[in-house]
């Protein structure tokens, strides 16, 4: 297998391409150079953490070690989802709300996947389960914080149409009915898009890595479809299940709008 290695010279050329954003977004008053260098940072030192945690955990397979590390992997995407907010629900609710729909949503299908598809012996090899399970959290997340963003700040702005919908009668899940599909479509647009895209516009991020480590082509295609699909589903799930608990969250048992939860 003709892999390439990479050296530390060439992520530093990789870098400076990096470096020239930040100096455009400068020149320009964009106001993201600080943020896109934090960013950067944080991307380097994060995978370089994650790819020494990895190495120590392939070499003790062991699913305490994995279920600790996709923990990790839960919580921090639930407070990515939460910092992300325009409008914050109040308290430990956003947290609560992201967590938990990833958590249904990635975890199960990330476990049927290397149950019944992937099939790796033992069934939880780290080999397996945290790249599936990385790619299952960060779609989801993203795709969840998007529909929650959508949902919260279209109640702000329609406020007066949902307590009008309430006064004349309407159940909460009747009031803002229009709103949460259009928040759940907001949600499910980019992997949607990807799908769309996959083999004509792009070649996704897993088929890419595994053609250039010399994964025969085909062989990286099928892989890709199981993972074009298993996202698709997670995040329309998670999404689905984020909406639910974060609308419902709107509202208290008399029926009554309760922007007060909110940021």
């Amino acid at each position: 297998m003709n892999v390439i290695h990479l050296t530390y010279l060439d992520l530093g050329l990789a870098a400076l391409l990096v470096l020239v954003l930040a100096l455009v977004s400068w020149r320009l008053q964009l106001g993201l150079q600080q943020t896109l260098l934090i960013a950067a940072l944080r991307t380097a030192i994060q995978l370089t953490l994650i790819g020494l945690v990895l190495k120590v955990l392939f070499g003790a397979i062991h699913l305490g070690w994995l279920t600790l590390v996709a923990l990790v992997m839960l919580l921090a995407a639930g407070r990515e989802v939460m910092s992300r907010q325009k409008h914050r629900y109040r308290g430990s609710w956003g947290f609560a709300i992201g967590t938990t729909s990833m958590f249904i949503s990635s975890f199960s299908i990330t476990v049927l996947a290397l149950l019944t598809m992937v099939q790796p012996d033992p069934w939880y090899l780290p080999q397996y389960a945290v790249p599936l399970l990385g790619m299952m959290l960060g779609n989801t997340m993203n795709g969840i914080a998007l529909s929650l963003d959508r949902m919260t700040s279209g109640a702000m702005q329609q406020q007066a149409m949902i307590e009008a919908r309430l006064c004349l009668g309407h159940s909460w899940n009747e009031a803002i009915s229009d709103l949460r599909r259009e928040s759940a479509r907001t949600g499910m647009i980019p992997i949607i898009n990807a799908m769309a895209a996959a083999g004509i516009v792009s070649l996704p991020g897993m088929m890419t890595g595994q053609i250039l480590s010399g994964t025969p082509p085909v062989e990286a295609v099928k892989y890709q479809i199981l993972i074009m699909f298993m996202i698709s589903a997670g995040t329309g799930l998670g999404t689905v299940t984020a909406i639910w608990f974060g609308s419902k969250r709107l509202f208290d048992l008399r029926h009554r709008l309760r922007l007060d939860r909110l940021k």
